[in-house]
């Protein structure tokens, strides 16, 4: 009854990540350490990228996106969800349910996109490497990251429109720790089977078409590879693409079990599982993915060690 007595009529009410039970301060400090190992894995790795000139290339420049992108997924979700859990306050205003809504989903698509330009890197990189310096060049690289940011931005206001068209005079609990757009269509009074069919609509724009794009590209790789006659060469070629691909599938994985599956067809459970992997796993993961096994970054971290020792 508290929360109903400080929350006015037009905030949603988050239930949140955990379910009273005795392990949620335990598990709740997991959540803050794996936010803790993403902000400082992405920060740190935007600030290797920006220190070494070796890294000033268009494969780390899009890697710097994609931290850029991880951290503000992040941002805009844990920060609200351990206030609320700390404080045992659980409502949001339609503002900020709103602002939740537009950033997840612009980083969400902007992610997706820029994920197909980096495909498209690695082929031109592989495939035709003598062609590289013209057609990646960094004017071409701002331009193909500033339209995944658009594309993004463009994707979120139309659901941030939509989502809140509708009017919602039932229950204002979101069964998530989130405003996500299938938790809150679960909500409305209205008929949403109409949005569904849009979102399964921009989903194929959004996800599939880029997806074809990461797989083409792959494939020519794959081909490329194979005729190369030198070893290393291989070796170099398949490591930088399979920890692009890793990220491609924990993303893609995500996204299409979440969003091209009608909100009915899932438990608010098996909502927050996948969120929580999205919002922050992967961001933990991708740095880690893209550090270990890459030779240049190895090389970078190890001068900075060098640098702070002396």
């Amino acid at each position: 009854m508290d929360v109903w007595n400080n929350t006015s009529l037009s905030d949603f009410i988050l239930l949140g990540l955990f379910s009273y039970s005795p392990y949620d301060f335990f598990l709740f400090t997991l959540v803050l350490l794996a936010s803790a190992a993403s902000l400082t894995g992405n920060i740190f790795f935007l600030l290797l990228i920006q220190a070494d000139r070796r890294l000033h290339t268009p494969m780390y420049f899009f890697l710097s996106q994609v931290s850029i992108m991880d951290l503000t997924m992040m941002g805009t979700v844990v920060p609200k969800m351990a206030a609320n859990f700390l404080s045992g306050s659980k409502f949001i205003s339609r503002g900020g349910c709103a602002t939740q809504v537009f950033l997840v989903v612009m980083v969400g698509s902007a992610e997706c996109f820029l994920l197909a330009v980096m495909a498209y890197d690695r082929y031109v990189a592989v495939c035709l490497p003598l062609r590289y310096p013209m057609l990646m060049n960094w004017k071409a690289c701002c331009v193909m990251a500033l339209a995944s940011w658009m594309v993004g931005v463009t994707d979120s206001v139309i659901y941030v429109g939509m989502v809140f068209s509708f009017p919602y005079c039932g229950s204002l609990q979101v069964d998530h720790f989130f405003c996500e757009v299938p938790t809150l269509l679960r909500l409305s009074c209205a008929d949403t089977s109409l949005f569904q069919d849009l979102i399964y609509a921009c989903c194929v724009v959004m996800m599939l078409l880029p997806l074809g794009v990461v797989v083409a590209s792959y494939a020519r790789i794959l081909m490329a590879v194979v005729n190369m006659p030198s070893t290393e060469g291989k070796q170099k070629a398949l490591t930088t693409c399979s920890s692009h691909l890793t990220v491609v599938g924990l993303y893609y994985g995500g996204g299409l079990f979440n969003y091209m599956q009608k909100a009915s067809a899932r438990t608010p459970a098996e909502d927050r599982a996948i969120s929580t992997f999205y919002t922050i796993i992967a961001p933990m993961l991708n740095p880690l993915i893209y550090s270990l096994r890459n030779r240049e970054v190895m090389r970078a971290f190890k001068k900075v060690l060098g640098t702070w020792r002396v």
